[in-house]
């Protein structure tokens, strides 16, 4: 395989091999042009994980690690892990206890992955809130996990990733600056424009030409789920190299606009190198 021209980064990316394509997509997206992907924790009970305690969710972030493992391997792609809690666990764990243990049980979830990151196996983490209708008490203490993870990625020193409703989650940055978190550092998955965080856009995303015009900070991603009963959802592996390259090629945006979008913005906000 000839060596790509230009750094790609799909920012927000889950390879499944139980229940997807696996290591087959990471290859889709390397002979589409990528390189560089952000690979994030999937929700437990889509590994056949139902968690009691924090321990639990270890089973979920080593199997993370073990996937990014067999991507480097294999691949050769760089794989930048981002471990964390889905926001979801909470509705899903409140069929079996109450919503302020689930919450606890999220809270020391995410305490175990800082902890990986901290000893260098992961680049950041991930969090948020739910992304549907709830109640006010899981809303508030799914606010109360959010808090708990802006003060771990702080004291780790690395980015979060937070998974959230659509908008803007403007308040999430006095939410983060309250636990002494750089919200410089807070990449909104599947974000939108209006968004005072940095957003990690999909790669179809049609404000793209404009932020770039704007010189904006912002990132891109497919959130491919590799799911095997949802074929290419959200978008498929090879989304991000695919538009990338054919903004390039169209004129929408120049080199200085792809440099920045898949190497100057997440050199700063997670503190990697990406290199080809």
């Amino acid at each position: 395989m000839k060596t790509p021209k230009y750094p790609v980064l799909d920012d927000h990316i889950h390879i499944d091999p139980r229940n997807g394509k696996g290591i087959e997509a990471v290859k889709e997206f390397q002979r589409s042009g990528g390189t560089h992907i952000c690979l994030v924790t999937k929700p437990s009970w889509s590994l056949g994980i139902y968690p009691v305690c924090g321990e639990d969710f270890r089973g979920v972030f080593d199997e993370t690690l073990q996937i990014a493992g067999q991507i480097r391997e294999q691949t050769g792609v760089v794989v930048f892990p981002l471990l964390g809690v889905h926001p979801a666990e909470i509705t899903v764990m409140s069929e079996r206890m109450s919503h302020a243990r689930a919450a606890e049980i999220m809270k020391d979830g995410l305490t175990l992955a800082a902890g990986l990151v901290k000893e260098g196996k992961a680049t950041g983490l991930k969090s948020g809130r739910p992304h549907y209708e709830t109640s006010e008490e899981i809303t508030r203490l799914s606010n109360q996990v959010l808090l708990h993870a802006f003060s771990l990625a702080s004291d780790a020193g690395c980015a979060i990733q937070v998974h959230a409703e659509s908008g803007p989650c403007a308040d999430m940055v006095e939410m983060a600056l309250s636990q002494g978190m750089d919200p410089g550092h807070v990449i909104k998955h599947f974000g939108t424009p209006d968004t005072p965080l940095i957003p990690s856009l999909i790669a179809k995303h049609e404000e793209i030409p404009r932020l770039c015009k704007e010189s904006r900070e912002f990132t891109m991603e497919s959130d491919y789920m590799d799911d095997n009963s949802r074929p290419g959802a959200v978008i498929g592996p090879k989304s991000v190299p695919r538009f990338t390259l054919r903004y390039m090629e169209q004129g929408i945006i120049t080199e200085d606009d792809l440099y920045r979008i898949h190497k100057y913005t997440p050199e700063r906000v997670y503190g990697v190198e990406i290199e080809i």
